[in-house]
């Protein structure tokens, strides 16, 4: 599993454990519900600015994104 992948499946796990919306998580991160589709579906790298919003917007630690799982 290269590291975009693991990333997006992270962020999908996370965000389904907060009971959270897609559209929801992409608002809190101030990015469009379509970005965020595809960051979670591992169709575009984020930079590490949006990682960071993703992070904050689900309270956990950036590293957190990146963990094997």
């Amino acid at each position: 599993m290269n590291l975009r992948d693991r990333v997006a499946l992270n962020i999908q796990e996370l965000r389904r454990a907060r009971g959270l919306s897609q559209e929801e998580l992409a608002h809190r991160a101030d990015v469009s519900r379509g970005h965020m589709g595809k960051v979670e579906n591992a169709k575009f790298a984020a930079s590490l600015d949006l990682l960071e919003r993703i992070a904050r917007a689900l309270n956990v630690d950036p590293e957190e994104l990146f963990t094997k799982r």
